[in-house]
């Protein structure tokens, strides 16, 4: 399928949705500042990528994210996914600060709330593609068949089923993928963050994936996050979201 270029507008009319009011937010982050230092012997001193950043996001939704390279986009997905410590600010998931987790907590909660989809698939050449799913469920202590039995259920969930016993290095480009997305869904997480999950596949491959990534968020009730580059791509989720000097700016589609 070819790609086709879709165009937005900006809207300052549109309104953040008030916490609280409307829909169960699922995940929000308040005043969020995220400023690295200057590095002692460098040129450049410090790097502010954006502060005071707001973000709503709703049960259901599947909300994308544009923005030039360098905008601070993965940054802030790693921040969502408590990967990383604001400057200044908050991220909440539901009532837990993120900021305050230890090193553990933090870790605990990837593991059973999130499902992290990188734009490199990062699978681990020496297992199957049945055991790299099944991984976070082992890491969190379930017995092994059981955790091959779902493993084996998302892996069909994604087109993949006989290709379980395949290690990373026997598959495409875009089966790998497919192999990260069940692996990010197997411990059914409350939020979906893929950064860029297109992004090292070509366009057919890619459509096919986020296709499947679509699918997956309206049958499965996902709430999802998408960074991504591709305009098409993300004018077929809930909302778009551009990254610009720091600020979230919400986005239409030109008539």
């Amino acid at each position: 399928m070819n790609e086709r270029e879709v165009q937005f507008e900006d809207s300052s009319s549109l309104q953040p949705l008030p916490v609280g009011v409307g829909p169960r937010v699922v995940l929000r982050a308040e005043g969020l500042t995220k400023v690295y230092p200057a590095v002692a012997g460098a040129v450049q001193g410090e790097v502010e990528l954006f502060r005071g950043l707001d973000l709503v996001v709703c049960a259901g939704e599947m909300v994308a994210i544009v923005g030039e390279s360098g905008a601070g986009k993965s940054t802030l997905l790693h921040l969502l996914a408590a990967l990383d410590k604001p400057t200044a600010g908050e991220v909440f998931c539901g009532e837990s600060r993120l900021s305050r987790f230890t090193s553990k907590q933090a870790s605990e909660f990837r593991n059973r709330d999130v499902g992290y989809v990188w734009q490199f698939h990062y699978l681990l050449p020496e297992f199957t593609a049945l055991e790299n799913v099944a991984m976070p469920l082992l890491a969190r202590g379930m017995g092994r068949s059981a955790a091959l039995r779902k493993a084996a259920y998302w892996l069909g969930e994604v087109g993949l089923a006989a290709r379980g016993q395949h290690r990373s290095g026997e598959l495409s480009g875009g089966e790998q993928q497919r192999v990260s997305l069940a692996r990010a869904l197997v411990a059914e997480p409350k939020i979906l963050l893929a950064d860029e999950p297109t992004g090292d596949l070509d366009s057919k491959t890619g459509e096919a994936v986020f296709e499947l990534v679509q699918g997956l968020h309206r049958a499965h009730g996902l709430t999802s996050v998408i960074v991504t580059h591709n305009l098409d791509f993300a004018g077929r989720c809930d909302r778009v979201l551009r990254l610009k000097n720091g600020r979230l700016e919400g986005l239409k589609r030109a008539e």
